[in-house]
């Protein structure tokens, strides 16, 4: 659906009403994109605040992890932010159930974010009735990106479309003196490869087993244990400088042509933005292999610190807003990489990477929430730990599988 410059100009005029304080509205937002196309993209969300009355005050921090941590600490010391990014998960659960967040009811009742959220996303975000984050985007943890450079070096004619032909490309880039698979060594990175490969490998049948169900059954499984030994697989692919790389640096490996194949986010696409590379053309990308591939929902949200400041709550409201409005939507992902929230806007300006997103998303059989959705946050951490260990080390498989038993209970 296209939206008249007109309308658009309109809608801000209107929103903008709807907040007659905003131009004092100040709003303190904590925030861990800081990479080139991610603070690229952040940059658009604070540009679209300002045009409304508003005020960003910027406060990027390097690691989720960290950004977490110091928007958490801060929350509990009473100095919170006006907003603070998690992800579409239950992180940030534990701050709601404790009543350190203020809702945004009226903004998500009045805007009808009921109408054109995906079901993954609402139940992360609304908690007993009430809506206590504004989801920023949908991110697709588990893209398989492809140099073309890489490719043509190393004679592959076509890209894989299994993950039998996605080891045969593999193998021969390796025989071609270049990095099969770029990959950063940290727990997060080796979670989201585990996660492609439980999806597309195993499938969705199993992944829902193993992180929804948690059952006993398919974890010790034979299955489970192919699902184990394919993740260990990849790792052989990697190159002696892939512990503790940063996701960016190994993204530029297929930039520059070193490497071949990257396994993440669709947030890599922002740093093939960055360096003037186009999808199709300099890069190719899969979210998955076959024509019923699911498509694995993840994001961004804000959510929004307990405050009684009558200026803050409108600050608040005000964000929550404008991050979900249409055109805020499109300008930011054509920077980050990720789609909308919404389907009721024109994707005709993303990508062709991002318009697969788009249209796997209007099937809902094909949406599979990832696996923070299902598994709380210490569960996830003692998850990671395990694969991080198989990863690099020499563990049997049938241990593994009891361990991350063990790591799900």
């Amino acid at each position: 659906m296209k939206f008249p410059r007109h309308a658009l100009a309109v809608a801000a005029v209107l929103a903008a009403t709807a907040f007659p304080a905003a131009a004092q509205l100040k709003a303190e937002v904590i925030h861990w994109w800081t990479s080139g196309g991610e603070s690229a993209a952040a940059k658009t969300l604070a540009e679209a605040y300002k045009a409304q009355g508003g005020q960003w005050v910027d406060t990027a921090i390097a690691l989720g992890e960290q950004a977490r941590s110091v928007a958490i600490n801060r929350i509990a010391g009473g100095n919170p932010p006006t907003a603070a990014q998690f992800n579409t998960t239950q992180q940030f659960r534990d701050i709601v159930e404790q009543g350190l967040l203020n809702n945004v009811d009226d903004v998500a009742k009045r805007d009808g974010w009921d109408k054109f959220l995906p079901e993954t996303v609402l139940q992360a975000i609304r908690v007993n009735g009430h809506y206590y984050a504004a989801p920023v985007n949908i991110h697709n943890m588990s893209w398989f990106w492809f140099s073309k450079a890489a490719f043509k070096k190393a004679g592959i004619a076509e890209e894989p479309k299994s993950f039998d032909e996605l080891f045969a490309a593999l193998d021969k880039l390796k025989a071609a003196g270049l990095v099969p698979l770029a990959h950063g060594g940290q727990p997060w990175q080796d979670g989201i490869v585990f996660t492609a490969t439980l999806a597309h490998y195993g499938g969705r049948d199993l992944y829902l087993k193993v992180f929804r169900d948690r059952d006993p059954k398919a974890i010790m499984g034979e299955d489970f244990k192919k699902v184990l030994l394919a993740f260990k697989r990849l790792q052989s692919y990697t190159d002696k400088g892939s512990p503790g790389r940063n996701w960016n640096d190994a993204t530029a490996m297929l930039i520059n042509g070193r490497a071949g194949v990257q396994i993440m986010g669709d947030w890599a696409k922002g740093e093939f933005a960055q360096a003037k590379q186009e999808a199709g053309k300099d890069y190719g990308c899969s979210f998955g292999f076959g024509p019923n591939a699911p498509y694995i929902v993840q994001g961004d949200v804000m959510v929004f610190p307990k405050t009684s400041k009558p200026d803050q709550i409108k600050a608040q409201q005000l964000l929550a807003s404008v991050i979900t409005q249409p055109a805020t939507q499109v300008a930011f992902s054509q920077k980050k990489g990720s789609i909308p929230i919404r389907t009721d806007v024109d994707v005709s300006k993303l990508d062709i990477c991002a318009q697969m997103g788009v249209a796997a998303m209007k099937d809902k059989a094909r949406q599979l929430g990832n696996g923070e959705i299902y598994i709380t946050p210490d569960q996830n951490g003692a998850l990671q730990d395990v694969l991080t260990s198989y990863w690099n080390r020499n563990i049997p498989v049938e241990k593994v599988q009891k361990d991350v038993l063990s790591a799900l209970k």
